[in-house]
């Protein structure tokens, strides 16, 4: 029991510590995923554009993450639906606030 408790504490010191400062996600390989679904164009233009993409929202996200509230920051990062983007990640952050 003893055990459970640490650990829940432990758990929950580790989501407030990843809600202080923009997650880190490998772009590199959501993008060359997302892009072997892309139809009729070669596999670097998706990826490139992908990566484009995600970069402007990690820049978007390290410049604005303080005017997301904790609790959006903890749940939107922990959200296990999500894709590892920093697209998606901003954009429920950006629902998040807009429902405030």
């Amino acid at each position: 029991m003893l055990l459970s408790i640490s650990l829940i504490i432990l758990s929950s010191q580790l989501v407030v510590a990843a809600a202080d400062t923009v997650p880190k996600f490998d772009i590199g390989g959501s993008c060359k995923a997302t892009a072997s679904a892309a139809a009729g164009m070669s596999e670097d233009q998706p990826v490139k554009r992908c990566i484009s993409d995600e970069q402007d929202a990690q820049r978007q996200l390290e410049s604005q993450w303080s005017t997301f509230t904790s609790s959006s920051r903890v749940s939107c990062a922990g959200m296990e639906n999500i894709t590892r983007s920093y697209v998606s990640l901003l954009t429920c952050l950006q629902f998040a606030k807009q429902a405030k």
